[in-house]
């Protein structure tokens, strides 16, 4: 897919997305959501990437960060792609023009995100955070810090982090030790480890804040004893806080984004919304940047298709020995595969769009009902949309490596570090076991509004025709309802539950591409750009037929495979 064709994908699902055709209604300033202005916004963003961002990421990914008298340094071309990416305006797309932003949709913005991740995912992890931060700021700063840093991040000049993990604290948040003191004078002195965090240090922005959980009620154990704190790395006079870079991860991936630890020593902070609060507060940033992440995820499962599209055109290989060789585009197993690759990542892209106008529909819904359900179902497709996104693009790629054969597996292709970078996705902003127990015990167990929400939403999309297309995609909806009941069942053992979790995200995330395929599937025929959607919806599910059942079996009998498991050893 050239990037003429990706931004045409983008406003295809853009223009035919139910949420957004609703959100073009009720929005105030809908004038971004008009074609035209698409094309222009999302235009512009596929030129800065493939002319920019896309041609220098080879050479950033060897040259890599350093570590140096205490300092991180990202590779020196980012110096001059963070400053013009500022200047196009890009880092706070859809933050109010009251903060200095563009106030253009969040589905505009992700659309946007997906080609700057396609170029370059490394680069991506500095303003995804920004906007992060510009969020939850918004929600739970007080005037004067908002008014003091949402300008800054959204101008690019200052940068922010989301500082959670600590050695034996990642998933398991409650067991955070940074501490949080007030001194005589009533300031907030923060002290503690942390580790595993984005853009932690580097020389691109003037200031960075840091947005920490740490432990203000010393005497309460868990999540309720948390508070959440901006911590600066300068002080407002200039000086340095007490913050320290204690090293630099030597990853897998990313080489570019630097992955750092930080020492809290005493340092000065603010207070963020309600002490003991922290937790429900960071959420507000953690919601925004799995979005990010599924952009991530798209873009570069798009950048993996593209190249393995590209090299089955130009490589000859087979045919007749008394002919030339043939391009592997005309081998049958090449087709299936590319074809089987790009309809996984246009449901993905069709459901990434649905969620980004849903987070854009709970913003400016007046209609309480309409309000409600929206956040539900919002809710409910997240941990979908963030884990299907991740997998996809370490699948793609994988996927994509096989087309090209050996040369897949050299560094002259960009492959193999598609498929390095792609692999933390799954980890980051909660790992696939933690989206599947959220998406089971809250969404589905619990607050079971986003579901009921969703089932209907997608049954009623789908309809009742007697058709093959049709059938399939029910059949889907059907087993899933069935466990979902099976799960919910009052006398269901919490292993029962948990052993069925990972396999229940499955089978949610074939529904939900499913709803993508039949929208795909009844898009109006009036251009072969949406015939081709139309084909490649059908297609989507012809090859997941039976795929179901197959999950649900596994739901239901996965306690019953772990106790067989353990007599057995």
């Amino acid at each position: 897919m050239n990037w003429e064709n990706h931004v045409q994908s983008i406003i295809t699902h853009l223009a035919y997305c139910p949420e957004v055709k609703y959100l073009k209604k009720i929005r105030e300033d809908a004038d971004a959501l008009e074609t035209d202005m698409m094309a222009a916004i999302i235009g512009e963003a596929a030129r800065f990437s493939s002319s920019i961002l896309a041609i220098d990421e080879k050479e950033c990914d060897k040259i890599g960060c350093t570590f140096s008298n205490n300092r991180v340094f990202v590779p020196k071309p980012y110096e001059s792609s963070w400053k013009q990416y500022c200047q196009g305006g890009w880092v706070a797309v859809d933050a109010p023009t009251e903060n200095d932003g563009q106030n253009l949709p969040v589905c505009i913005a992700s659309g946007v995100q997906e080609l700057f991740d396609r170029a370059s995912v490394s680069f991506g992890m500095l303003p995804g955070a920004n906007r992060g931060a510009i969020k939850l700021l918004q929600t739970c700063a007080d005037t004067d810090i908002a008014q003091q840093w949402l300008p800054k991040l959204a101008s690019g000049d200052w940068g922010a982090t989301i500082c959670i993990s600590e050695a034996e604290a990642g998933s398991d948040v409650g067991r955070i030790r940074t501490k949080a003191d007030m001194n005589q004078d009533g300031e907030w002195r923060v002290s503690g480890e942390k580790m595993w965090i984005s853009f932690g240090d580097h020389q691109l922005t003037e200031r960075i804040g840091h947005f920490l959980l740490a432990r203000t009620e010393h005497d309460i154990a868990g999540t309720r004893g948390l508070s959440l704190f901006l911590v600066s790395n300068v002080n407002d006079d200039g000086s340095p806080n007490t913050v320290h870079v204690r090293g630099l991860e030597e990853k897998l991936g990313l080489h570019s984004s630097p992955t750092c630890s930080l020492g809290f020593e005493k340092a000065h902070a603010t207070l963020l919304g309600k002490r003991g609060h922290g937790l429900p507060m960071l959420f507000n940033m953690i919601i925004a940047m799995r979005l990010n992440v599924s952009c991530q995820g798209i873009g570069l499962a798009t950048a993996a298709w593209s190249l393995a599209n590209e090299y089955a055109h130009v490589r000859r290989q087979g045919g007749s020995p008394h002919s030339p060789p043939i391009p592997i585009i005309e081998h049958a197993d090449v087709r299936i595969n590319l074809l089987s690759m790009e309809s996984d990542i246009e449901c993905q892209r069709g459901l990434n769009i649905t969620a980004s106008a849903l987070s854009d529909l709970k913003n400016c819904e007046t209609d309480a009902e309409r309000l409600k359900t929206t956040t539900a179902l919002l809710g409910f497709i997240l941990p979908i949309l963030k884990n299907a996104s991740s997998e996809l693009a370490f699948d793609t790629s994988a996927k994509a490596i096989l087309v090209l054969g050996g040369a897949g597996f050299t560094q002259d292709w960009a492959l193999e570090r598609l498929l390095r970078d792609s692999r933390v996705l799954a980890i980051f902003e909660g790992t696939t076991g933690i989206q599947a127990l959220d998406l089971v015990k809250r969404h589905i167990i619990g607050n079971n509004l986003g579901y009921f929400e969703f089932m209907k939403r997608a049954r009623s999309e789908i309809g009742t025709a007697n058709k093959e297309h049709v059938r399939t995609a029910l059949d889907m909806f059907e087993r899933f309802e069935n466990a979902a009941q099976w799960l919910s069942h009052p006398n269901r053992t919490k292993m029962e539950i948990e052993s069925g979790a990972s396999a229940t995200l499955s089978l949610a995330t074939l529904c939900a591409r499913g709803w993508m395929a039949m929208r795909m599937i009844n898009m109006p025929n009036n251009s072969l750009k949406t015939k081709r959607f139309t084909a490649l919806g059908h297609y989507w599910l012809q090859k997941n037929q039976g795929k179901a059942q197959h999950i649900q079996t596994a739901i239901l009998r996965g306690a019953n495979t772990l106790q067989a498991f353990d007599k057995a050893i």
